[in-house]
């Protein structure tokens, strides 16, 4: 990622994926689908180049132009998002934390398009998942 790059960073939650693309100087689309969250975003990220949008990812359109993607994403679903970030031709790379297993999955299912980064043990979340994570990633 670099300075300029537009991001959309899927279930923003906190921002702790948001707040570093913001200080590489990208600009971040940040979805959040609770309202709570949402609203703390907005004041957090507030005069920054951060657009929070309050809305599920399946009602989002992505950008007409080049953009990349940061997420970690529920688990539930994970499929689907993968299927669609394959289709959309402005995407530039994606990377998605997802649990280890739907990252072999997604890897059996869609090989030399997906390729798999680095593991995330369980002590590395605030809310442990039932199993170890991996870096999902797709580029262009």
């Amino acid at each position: 990622m670099r300075r300029g790059d537009v991001v959309v960073d899927l279930g923003a939650g906190d921002g702790a994926l948001t707040e570093p693309l913001v200080e590489l100087g990208c600009r971040v689309l940040a979805l959040e689908v609770h309202p709570a969250r949402a609203a703390a975003l907005r004041e957090r990220f507030a005069g920054t180049r951060v657009a929070v949008l309050e809305l599920d990812v399946r009602a989002f359109r992505w950008p007409g132009h080049p953009f990349r993607v940061v997420a970690n994403p529920p688990y539930a679903g994970i499929n689907a998002l993968a299927r669609d970030l394959l289709r959309v031709r402005q995407l530039r790379s994606a990377d998605l934390v997802v649990a280890e297993s739907a990252a072999r999955g997604l890897l059996r299912h869609h090989p030399g398009r997906i390729r798999l980064g680095r593991q995330i043990p369980r002590a590395a979340f605030r809310h442990p998942p039932p199993e170890s994570a991996r870096v999902v990633l797709i580029r262009r």
